[in-house]
């Protein structure tokens, strides 16, 4: 008879629940005596890690390019808000900090496209000061191979982000437009 191995979580939850527990003591204790907070222990951090680094690898976080960029941030992100954690409200402290975790990565990944997009509309201001420039001076120097880019991804990903940021309009619905009420002039100046 062939048994099957179960497969080894990367974090043991009841551990981390049990360390996170001896964590929260310790802050108290020291709350209460008035000193410094302890650092945290080297095995939170290190499931802090661990989450970190597993969930960057799942397919919608995998080929960005400044991946340690958002681990750091989900981790960082972690050490920020672990006081807001309540053993006696959540039981479930990996589910809890690979939200953290997740959110802090959908952070840095709109900065990071921001970023992108400033980058671009930088570089397309320069084109058309240099357009400009050559305009008026016929010279060939930035002519040269190392500025050609591929403005057609460029100019889409500056169309998509400025998209996201234009206001709607909101359509009118059957009971507003009923309750529309024109102005009418009586001819006298004055409007009803």
């Amino acid at each position: 008879m062939i048994t099957e191995k179960k497969k080894a979580h990367y974090v043991n939850n009841k551990e981390f629940f049990e360390h996170l527990l001896a964590y929260k003591l310790k802050c108290n204790e020291a709350k209460e005596a008035g000193t410094q907070s302890p650092r945290i222990t080297e095995y939170i951090g290190e499931c802090f890690l661990k989450i970190a680094k597993n969930l960057a690898r799942r397919p919608n976080f995998a080929n960005y390019p400044f991946k340690d960029e958002m681990i750091s941030d989900g981790i960082e992100n972690c050490i920020l808000y672990m006081h807001n954690f309540n053993p006696e409200k959540y039981s479930n402290p990996f589910a809890y900090f690979t939200q953290i975790i997740y959110y802090a990565f959908l952070r840095r990944i709109a900065k990071e496209k921001k970023q992108l997009y400033i980058k671009h509309k930088s570089f397309e201001a320069a084109m058309i000061n240099e357009e400009m420039y050559e305009k008026f001076d016929n010279s060939d120097t930035y002519n040269n191979a190392s500025y050609i880019i591929d403005t057609e991804k460029m100019n889409e990903f500056v169309d998509s982000f400025e998209s996201k940021f234009k206001k709607k309009e909101k359509p009118i619905k059957a009971l507003e437009k009923f309750f529309i009420i024109e102005e009418i002039d009586d001819g006298m100046g004055e409007r009803s």
